[in-house]
């Protein structure tokens, strides 16, 4: 077989694992975890340990996959002929790529302002932090949905043409 595929191969596989724990782990926790928490819970201190032991963990894992897509991601743009840079127009795919990357950073921000600013001494204190922390989350998680569906259009502008 040759190396390039397989290079290729993991490096796809790496992108989209990291896609998953990321914007996966953002459904998971904003769409399940959290609601089922309280449901259980009430709105109690133990409600608030557990949320904030998941969000710490979870944090971690987003750093992670962050840094991970930030390299995968530069030996995908190099593997593919559409690509003429970064943040560039010449394209309709460098478009839709720097469409995803604007989103992306948008993440990242809010993913850093959650963890580092609101998640600052045990999590959000007040019921507006809370709130806050809790719109951010649902932001990251639409932001999540339009990368993914960014990504889908951009792998179709790369593959071969499907006969039917």
């Amino acid at each position: 077989m040759n190396v390039d595929i397989v290079v290729s191969t993991l490096v796809t596989f790496l992108h989209d694992l990291f896609t998953a724990v990321w914007i996966g782990g953002l459904i998971t926790i904003g769409l399940s975890a959290l609601p089922s928490a309280r449901q259980v819970l009430g709105k109690s201190a133990q409600t608030k340990k557990l949320v904030d032991t998941i969000q710490k963990r979870q944090s971690l894992l987003v750093y992670i996959s962050i840094a991970g897509l930030a390299i995968t991601g530069i030996f995908m743009a190099r593997q593919t002929l559409k690509f003429a840079g970064l943040f560039s127009l010449a394209n309709t795919y460098s478009i839709g790529l720097s469409v995803k990357h604007i989103l992306v950073l948008g993440m990242i921000v809010i993913a850093f302002y959650r963890s580092l600013v609101l998640g600052r001494n045990g999590g959000p204190s007040t019921p507006d932090q809370e709130k806050v922390s809790a719109r951010l989350l649902f932001a990251n998680i639409l932001l999540g949905v339009a990368v993914l569906l960014i990504s889908g259009f951009l792998a179709a502008l790369t593959a071969a043409p499907v006969l039917v």
